[in-house]
């Protein structure tokens, strides 16, 4: 009997140290390591938000679709879209992201298809079939940052028209936020549309010396 409860006291106090030690470890030592990791680089951990040139704060994560107000000149690199048949052309909502479940052989998806290239060719000044694929189909979660290169330089002549500055300057603007493959063969290359909307604006602010202080964030 006293053997029995000397082996029960002991491995009661090994599952106690365990229990303690696992405590330890993985509620406190594991949890302050990946804190700590993440400090390396706190701009992608705390979602990679980036600042304007007005202090609005967007996240390169997301791709908000900018439009300009009704009536006025278009100078956005626009997001690829994420509408359904009434609105074919409705940009993504960070509140209510998702993908349809329709697919290939989807008579409404066509429609939605054909409604965004005849769109997106007229805006852009093109024929439809210069439109590439990715700017007339959604994201799975409809809020994609990129497009690819195809998309973005169908755009440049409508966004130098719109903003005043040379092609050339839209192209470099472009070129300076075009990321390659992932890893060096995943993928293509594409283009961050948050990124240069955020350049673009201040290039047109700088042309036009404007200040930027006491602009609303849009």
């Amino acid at each position: 009997m006293k053997n029995v409860l000397l082996g029960l006291i002991r491995q009661s106090g090994v599952a106690l140290l365990a229990l303690v030690a696992l405590a330890v470890v993985v509620g406190g030592l594991y949890p302050v390591a990946v804190w700590g990791i993440s400090r390396f680089h706190t701009t992608a951990a705390e979602g990679s938000f980036q600042s304007d040139v007005h202090g609005c704060r967007a996240s390169d994560l997301l791709g908000v679709d900018q439009r300009p107000a009704p009536g006025q000149p278009d100078p956005f690199l626009h997001n690829r879209v994420a509408g359904g048949v009434d609105d074919p052309m409705a940009p993504g909502d960070p509140a209510a992201s998702g993908a349809s479940n329709l697919g290939p052989n989807s008579p409404e998806l066509v429609k939605i298809i054909d409604a965004r290239r005849a769109a997106i060719a007229e805006r852009e000044g093109v024929k439809p079939s210069q439109v590439p694929a990715d700017a007339v189909t959604a994201s799975g979660s409809g809020l994609d940052p990129d497009i690819s290169l195809e998309y973005a330089a169908l755009q440049v002549p409508r966004i130098a028209r719109a903003s005043g500055l040379a092609p050339e300057e839209v192209r470099e603007i472009i070129a300076d936020h075009t990321r390659g493959r992932q890893l060096g063969f995943l993928g293509r290359e594409r283009v961050n549309v948050q990124q240069v909307n955020r350049d673009l604006q201040s290039a047109r602010e700088t042309r036009a010396g404007t200040e930027p202080h006491g602009t609303a964030c849009r």
